[in-house]
């Protein structure tokens, strides 16, 4: 067996990821169909409350308009002289004229702010309405999608099926337009390609590796064997501690020891040459950036392959190991959704993270908020999100009632 070059292995690790239920299409199209739904529910709750605010304020307007109107019929036909006696007895100031002015002077800017705020309930209705439409939409379309990722999924495995029999006979244009479903660019379709038509290169070994893999514990079957080797001596080392053990005990005991290490050592020895070559690979070389990268994602609870090539290639060029693992540290004390980091890396990198968290739920803003619409975050740096809140002040709005869609 042979060490696959570093390229070849992640290209093929992408590839048989996309062949089982863990797939990272089918996990991004099932978590996007689930924020989908989620979205199409807090759109239609809040559409329940704008049908409520509009109705109420379209009455309000009309009843403004209607008791105006009579207030100052009846006051402009008041004579404060009919009434003076009773007036100056009773030490009442009342000037109809005076009620009157007033009246008219604050009843059309009182009625234009209902209007003005009838007129923002709506507009916000129609934006909600246009959102919720969209989730609606998606959550449709990711049906559809869903069926087609699964069909190009068993398509994939018969590739491979195929390949690994010999058997292949598919054309280079047909691998190629099939890897595309899955967001393979030319130059990994071309490479993809390859592997499938001429197996022997490299998809016989990666996959006589990949199946070797205990499936339980990711542990190689050469690593069990050493552990149950190891298992084996410790049992046999108690035994020999035992001070009242019989002479032949001991002496069969041994015996089994030893068939038992003969047995060890060679099957270790026939599955461990690939292994000790990458042995001494990583003996001699530090852990790569990518590697630390994936150590550091594991330890902080998120998952490693349900991020895209682009992704990583992002954390890479932004690389800073402490920044990823405190942002991830900052969304969990903020009890903020984990899953909004997977459609969004920038955020493990983000060094203005903290303060725009802070920013927005001093506003009132809630943790369930930003989970929802975890854009806001990225659409803005700091300087950007206190701009955007200022102009939604200056404008009469509070920045709290106004969603962060709206942002």
């Amino acid at each position: 067996m042979k060490v696959l070059p570093n390229e070849v292995k992640s290209l093929l690790d992408k590839i048989y990821n996309l062949r089982g239920e863990d797939s990272v299409i089918l996990a991004r199209m099932t978590r996007e169909r689930e924020e989908a739904i989620e979205t199409q529910e807090r759109t239609k709750n809040e559409k329940e409350i704008l049908l409520q605010e509009i109705e109420k304020l379209t009455k309000e307007e009309k009843t403004l308009a209607e008791e105006g109107e009579k207030l100052t019929s009846l006051l402009a036909s008041i004579n404060k002289d009919d009434f003076a006696t009773v007036l100056d007895r009773l030490k009442i100031d009342f000037d109809p004229d005076a009620i009157n002015e007033k009246v008219n002077k604050m009843l059309p800017e009182t009625i234009a702010e209902v209007t003005n705020e009838n007129k923002k309930a709506s507009e916000k209705l129609e934006n909600v309405e246009t959102e919720m439409n969209n989730a609606i939409t998606k959550v449709e379309e990711l049906g559809i999608r869903k069926e087609e990722a699964l069909n190009a999924q068993a398509k994939l495995n018969e590739y491979i099926s195929l390949a690994l029999a010999g058997n292949i006979n598919i054309t280079r244009d047909a691998i190629t337009n099939l890897l595309e479903k899955f967001d393979f660019n030319e130059n990994e379709q071309r490479e993809a390609a390859k592997l499938l038509m001429f197996p022997e290169d490299a998809l016989y070994e990666y996959d006589a590796s990949y199946k070797s893999k205990d499936q339980t514990t990711g542990k190689t079957i050469t690593e069990v064997l050493m552990e149950a080797k190891k298992e084996s001596n410790k049992e046999s080392e108690k035994s020999m501690s035992n001070a009242n053990v019989d002479v032949e005990e001991v002496k069969q005991s041994a015996n089994k020891e030893s068939v038992l290490e003969e047995i060890f050592d060679k099957v270790i020895e026939e599955n461990t040459i690939v292994d000790e070559s990458k042995k001494d690979i990583i003996e001699n070389n530090e852990p790569s950036e990518k590697e630390k990268i994936m150590e550091a994602m594991q330890e902080v609870g998120l998952k490693y392959n349900e991020f895209t090539s682009e992704d990583i290639e992002k954390l890479l060029t932004n690389y800073d190991l402490d920044l990823l693992k405190h942002n991830v540290n900052e969304l969990k004390n903020r009890e903020i959704d984990l899953n909004i980091i997977k459609n969004n890396v920038e955020l493990l990198y983000d060094k203005e993270l903290k303060e725009k968290i802070d920013n927005l739920l001093e506003l009132g803003k809630e943790a369930r908020d930003i989970s929802l619409m975890p854009n806001v975050l990225v659409k803005y740096d700091l300087k950007g999100l206190n701009n955007t809140i200022n102009v939604i002040q200056i404008s009469g709005l509070d920045p709290r009632k106004v969603p962060l869609i709206a942002y």
